[in-house]
């Protein structure tokens, strides 16, 4: 896929555009600065049981905004549509993956609310800016992601196993990694594992349950963080009657800068 500019230098609005017009592949590595955030919409009486359930498990499911019933646009996506401007959405009925397409308003119901829910991407940006290489982004992959044995903390209708993100980190670097990302706690904050990945339940890291297998550079450590895509396993096992997801790696590139989420 070409672009009229370098991805990590696209602004978010270009970045929702291309996603419009279903030219995206993955948001790792776009729009460098800006937030990404992942999507759950789930009809409006569904709605306190899941705010709960991201209250109680802030790590993997950390509320960056919400969009009302019949509400598709917010200031974190100025002029958009949250049913269009995401490169792909889910939906799961009765908690079974039904449809996966690049444009989600023929499913979109007028009682659904939307949350939006911080995203790792948006810390890549400052570890790359401190010198730590992220090998799915120089690999040309989405990021991996795996199904743990770490339950979360179940909420209403709601609950599941926590899914992790995992990211090579070279040995001597990965308490830099743990530093730099723990000033980012609404984008899911410090890893939750680092080394062995039987530990937590994942025997096997060349089969992700969601994005691409990532090959891990000699002298680095996996490490994992927690991850936004939590929200799909527990909709797998809670079987709402209906929600709407993001495509793991294809995520909402909001207008708020990742300095506003960072802390000291």
């Amino acid at each position: 896929m070409s672009y009229t500019a370098h991805p990590s230098t696209m602004q978010p609005a270009d970045v929702r555009a291309h996603a419009r017009q279903n030219q995206m592949v993955t948001t790792a590595g776009f729009a460098d600065g800006y937030m990404q955030a992942n999507l759950l919409a789930v009809p409006q009486d569904y709605a306190f049981d899941f705010l709960l359930f991201a209250q109680r498990n802030p790590k993997s499911c950390p509320i960056v905004g919400v969009l009302e019933a019949g509400q598709y646009s917010s200031e974190l996506l100025a002029g958009g549509d949250i049913r269009t401007d995401i490169p792909g959405y889910r939906i799961f009925r009765d908690g079974e993956l039904t449809d996966s397409v690049e444009d989600a308003t023929e499913f979109w119901a007028e009682d659904m609310v939307t949350f939006l829910i911080g995203c790792s991407f948006t810390f890549e940006s400052a570890l790359q800016e401190n010198g730590i290489t992220l090998a799915h982004i120089e690999q040309g992959r989405n990021v991996s992601m795996y199904s743990t044995n770490i339950p979360t903390t179940p909420a209403g209708i709601f609950s599941g196993p926590l899914v992790v993100s995992m990211r090579p980190i070279l040995a001597s670097q990965v308490a830099d990694a743990v530093r730099i990302t723990s000033r980012y706690p609404s984008v899911h904050g410090a890893p939750v594992h680092v080394g062995n990945p039987k530990d937590i339940g994942i025997s096997d890291l060349s089969r992700p349950d969601f994005g691409d297998a990532v090959d891990i550079p000699e002298g680095h450590i996996p490490v994992f963080w927690a991850c936004g895509v939590t929200p799909q396993a527990v909709v797998m096992n809670s079987k709402p009657r209906l929600a709407i997801t993001h495509q793991p790696g294809k995520m909402l590139v909001t207008d708020a800068r990742d300095v506003d989420y960072q802390v000291p």
